[in-house]
């Protein structure tokens, strides 16, 4: 990890010294060489000096490994650029001076546009693929289509012409699993038989998805955006976006959501879309060796995601800005622009749903909204922020329990029992029964004559059939008994959800948050249509709703309940209300989406500051540095740096004094990630700072393709070597892997400007100097802890677990 200390001696004690799988850095390659070392006049290969060979600068040839990381590491940002832009003017330069050469240049310029296209192709693909699929399952817990069995219900009546619009869900070629077993669909054995099938299928499905996720692909589980938000910040996980990531995580998230627990799809989406750019990337040189350069990628592919799942190309960008992005510069949002219009287009092509739209649940309403009923949709806001901040708690809460007890030592236990459970009681509820997207489509919908869903079970007596617009009516028996049921439907939704999501299956957040909101919303909208109805002469509905008018739209009520519980636990506001438009189609509903989105955002930061993606990051040690947390203690760089007062001197190299054998020692003696260059123990002034695995790395080739690199021979980091004695062994120069301008700052430096630094620059480490002489050195866990002293929290809790 980039966060292990570089100062203390005695390393093994040091609570710095924790590694993760031994992990180390590596980040300095050929290009990164400064212009003036580039012309100091050596050749590669030997050259006599008194008489004695002398090996010059090694990394004239690329050495395998220097310029790659190890697992759990952070990339150095500002190397990672600059090392880009050597690349690019290098192109430029050389582009002038021939045809193939100019190919080249245009190729590398066109190359991310069409490395979007084929990460939009291959996103749309796969989450076309997995609707159909997800869809299809989900009815094969209740039955079977006679004509293939590879239909949904829906597909499989389509061509029937027996069904009616009251019941046009039966049709003869669709048979529940009563029905082809006890050949009856009628009686107490028929529901019991049908209860049996959807449970067993259910488990099925979820065992399944555990058992593939634990055998192939542990990181195929939960979210994923956590994850995503760390690697973006320069955080590396290898195979966390790796082929068999992808694999698994499509499969399982297909069975996942099929087996029915209170989860969705499109938080994992996002995760396997940042797989298809990652797999996709090493088909172009720039974006396989340059991790910021991939990382821009990433970004795109986190919007493309989104696109994709909720069929908000816009919303996709703006969420890959304000949620999962650490850097996205204005190149990024264009690309990421394309890159979702085209996963959009593939997705619309592809035609999920049967219905022409993106989404299960798009639609149009076409009532206006008045400006009193703000007042219950600041009250939805204020719902859905008391809920996302009770479930971040819950939640975190469960799965801190998880991680500390015996729940995490049996996973498939836990999700079995969790899938059990969730089967049994949601079974008897026709609200609860249905899968979660479903439901959401029935909650938006706005009624109309020929709705055959209870909530729509108005008494029409007084309408006519020539009515273009319905007015608010009485709620029938129905519509009563549906309120009961989302009432039940709504509790168990609350606390299955804190339990489901953090599982070993993949499990997205959006669904489930949305439809909490949605029951809670459609609920108050049912109370407020029944109240102007029969209270229309009331001071607050006088002068908007006349009766026999259609003033109140329930199915709105149910899209910003919606919005409100998922800004609530994500804590999106931009983003999300773009993303609910998007999906309905109504940009005159965008106020009341923005009253709910902001009013849920202030009253769950008020409870509790974190969003459930940074609660979770904050719960697993990522080394996540929070760009909107704001940083206010009064200390010093002096108060943070090491090595402290009690702790031994500072471990470095001088630039012409130590031997292999010298420089061996400390790095077997030592387990820091890397050490400063100083010109003597003396003075202590700084000329570099080396990696500690670049320094292993070119030992190990120097002993290896040069003859003579014995213990006693001498290591140069200066940029012409002394004469040696005729008797010495050739000496080994390494200044071309020492970074020659490490960031350095001074003691009294304030930690505010210090955390902006690391923060705005992507550092890994920054060395502290106090009259121009090395004083310390602060490192990005240095940084975390700090951060989590002062918000009274373990700083030992910084690690990656």
């Amino acid at each position: 990890m980039d966060n292990t200390g570089y100062c203390n001696e005695s390393s093994t004690s040091d609570e710095d010294m924790v590694e993760i799988a031994g992990a180390t850095l590596d980040f300095s390659t050929t290009e990164d060489v400064p212009p003036l070392d580039r012309g100091s006049g050596d050749n590669p290969g030997m050259e006599e000096v008194n008489g004695v060979p002398k090996l010059m600068d090694l990394l004239d040839d690329p050495v395998p490994g220097v310029g790659t990381y190890e697992d759990f590491n952070t990339i150095d940002w500002v190397r990672e650029k600059s090392k880009d832009r050597d690349r690019h003017r290098e192109i430029t330069s050389k582009s002038k001076e021939s045809t193939w050469a100019l190919v080249k240049s245009v190729s590398d310029a066109f190359s991310g546009w069409l490395l979007m296209l084929l990460i939009g192709l291959m996103s749309g693909a796969l989450a076309g693929g997995i609707d159909i699929s997800a869809h299809w399952m989900t009815d094969l817990k209740e039955g079977v289509c006679l004509n293939g069995f590879w239909f949904n219900h829906e597909h499989c009546c389509w061509t029937s012409n027996e069904t009616t619009f009251q019941e046009r869900d039966k049709c003869p070629q669709w048979k529940s699993w009563a029905e082809l077993i006890i050949g009856t669909t009628e009686g107490p054995f028929a529901y019991i038989m049908n209860y049996l099938m959807y449970v067993c299928w259910a488990l099925l499905f979820s065992f399944l998805a555990v058992t593939l996720v634990r055998a192939f692909a542990p990181y195929a589980c939960g979210s994923g955006i956590p994850e995503i938000k760390t690697i973006l910040s320069g955080f590396i996980i290898r195979g966390y976006l790796g082929k068999w990531t992808l694999i698994i995580k499509t499969i399982t998230l297909v069975l996942a959501v099929s087996s029915g627990l209170s989860l969705g799809k499109e938080g994992p989406l996002v995760h396997v879309a940042c797989c298809c750019g990652n797999i996709l990337c090493h088909l172009f040189t720039k974006y396989r060796k340059n991790e910021a350069k991939r990382r821009e990628v990433l970004s795109a592919a986190a919007a493309v995601g989104v696109s994709v799942a909720f069929g908000a190309p816009i919303g996709g960008v703006l969420f890959s800005l304000e949620e999962v992005s650490y850097y996205f510069p204005l190149k990024t949002l264009w690309r990421s622009f394309f890159a979702a219009l085209v996963a959009a287009f593939t997705l619309r092509s592809i035609n999920p749903f049967g219905n022409s739209r993106l989404v299960l649940f798009y639609v149009e309403f076409h009532t206006p909204w008045h400006l009193l009923e703000l007042v219950p949709f600041v009250l939805l806001g204020i719902f859905g922020g008391i809920w996302g901040a009770f479930f971040i708690r819950a939640n975190i809460a469960w799965c801190r329990r998880r991680k500390t007890t015996w729940l995490g030592r049996y996973p498939v236990l836990e999700v079995l029992v969790v899938t059990a459970v969730t089967a049994v009681v949601a079974f008897p509820n026709s609200y609860t029964r249905t899968s979660t997207s479903e439901l959401i489509s029935e909650l938006f919908n706005d009624c109309g004559l020929l709705d055959s869903s209870k909530l729509c079970n108005y008494d029409n007596a007084n309408v006519t059939k020539s009515s273009n617009e319905l007015p608010d009516r009485p709620a029938g028996d129905d519509v009563y008994t549906a309120m009961w049921q989302l009432s039940l439907a709504l509790v168990f939704k609350m606390l299955i959800t804190v339990v489901t999501f953090g599982m070993k299956v993949p499990s997205g957040l959006f669904i489930p948050s949305m439809a909490v909101g949605a029951i809670a919303g459609r609920l108050l909208g049912i109370g407020m249509e029944q109240l102007a109805y029969y209270h229309h002469d009331w001071a607050i509905f006088r002068g908007w709703c006349s009766p026999g008018a259609d003033c109140i739209t329930p199915g709105l009520y149910a899209m910003v309940g919606a919005a409100a519980c998922l800004g609530g636990v994500t804590r999106m506001t931009i983003s999300l209300v773009v993303i609910m438009f998007e999906l309905t189609g109504g940009l005159e509903y965008i106020v009341p989406l923005m009253a709910a989105a902001m009013t849920s955002k202030w009253v769950a930061d008020a409870i509790g500051r974190e969003g459930i993606y940074e609660a979770h990051i904050r719960l697993n040690g990522y080394p996540f540095l929070e760009a909107k947390e704001e940083f206010s203690h009064k200390t010093l760089a002096m108060d943070v740096m090491r090595p402290r007062r009690s702790d031994p001197p500072l471990s470095v190299l001088t630039q012409d004094g130590m031997t292999v054998e010298d420089v061996e020692t400390m790095i077997t003696e030592t387990t820091y990630s890397g050490f400063p260059v100083v010109v003597s123990h003396e003075s202590q002034r700084l000329v570099g700072f080396v990696l500690r695995r670049d320094l292993t790395i070119s030992i190990d080739n120097a002993r290896q393709r040069q003859d003579g690199i014995v213990s006693t021979s001498r290591i140069f980091f200066t940029e012409y070597t002394p004469p040696q004695p005729p008797s010495s062994p050739p000496p080994l120069k390494l200044r071309g892997i020492m970074d020659l301008s490490p960031f350095t700052v001074t003691d009294h430096t304030a930690m505010d400007i210090v955390v902006d630094i690391f923060r705005k620059l992507g550092l890994r480490q920054c060395l502290i100097t106090h009259n121009g002489r090395l004083l310390g050195i602060i490192t990005k866990k240095d940084i975390l802890k700090h951060v989590a002293q002062i918000a009274n929290r373990d700083p030992d809790s910084i690690l990656f677990n």
